[in-house]
């Protein structure tokens, strides 16, 4: 399960793109606090921080406790708009989370025992189609990844999501059961001497 982070906030006195501004310029970042039939809270955040824990790689499928004035939230990371030439996140979205709360999160699939897989070893390419999967969980049990095992999967061969077993009391959150994860293709190698092959047989 992904760890709990904690991301220390100031309340925000004053809302508008001027105030978000100076905000900005002080390394700060402004963020809301939404959700759980309670008034949105509107706060800021220290950007260097911010920017650690987006490095983690989980940061959206973790539970981040937002401590401000002397309280401690928790929430679920929803969304942090970025500026599109500098890259500085320019405004976050937190989901306050209550009691034994469900959330929707995508959780990054891992494939593993690629040597075991027949079609692998013949040069086959392993495409994948989802590199995370839509669940529905626990706040408290998110997962931080989904395994997948390739172990004796040939060429032509696709692992769908009816395929994968999901961590007890997760869900999936499609309602596609036949969902595509991924594929073992040909190497291309293989299929251009299937055309050329295909070609000479139709000459």
């Amino acid at each position: 399960m992904s760890d709990t982070l904690t991301l220390p906030a100031e309340t925000r006195d004053r809302a508008g793109k001027g105030a978000s501004r100076a905000l900005r310029r002080e390394g700060r970042v402004p963020a809301v606090v939404y959700g759980g039939n309670e008034e949105p809270l509107a706060v800021h955040v220290e950007e260097k921080e911010l920017r650690r824990q987006l490095g983690t790689g989980h940061f959206f499928n973790s539970v981040v406790e937002i401590e401000v004035a002397g309280k401690k939230v928790r929430t679920l990371p929803k969304d942090v708009a970025f500026h599109p030439v500098s890259d500085r996140p320019l405004h976050a979205d937190f989901l306050r989370l209550t009691g034994n709360a469900k959330v929707h999160v995508n959780v990054p699939v891992v494939f593993v025992n690629e040597d075991k897989s027949p079609g692998l070893k013949r040069g086959g390419v392993l495409n994948i189609v989802h590199h995370d999967l839509d669940l529905v969980v626990d706040a408290d049990k998110i997962p931080d990844d989904i395994t997948i095992d390739v172990t004796g999967l040939e060429v032509g061969d696709s692992i769908h999501l009816a395929n994968i077993t999901l961590p007890a009391g997760a869900e999936s959150g499609s309602h596609e059961r036949d969902l595509t994860i991924a594929t073992i293709v040909a190497p291309s190698s293989l299929k251009s001497e299937e055309g050329d092959t295909t070609t000479e047989a139709g000459a």
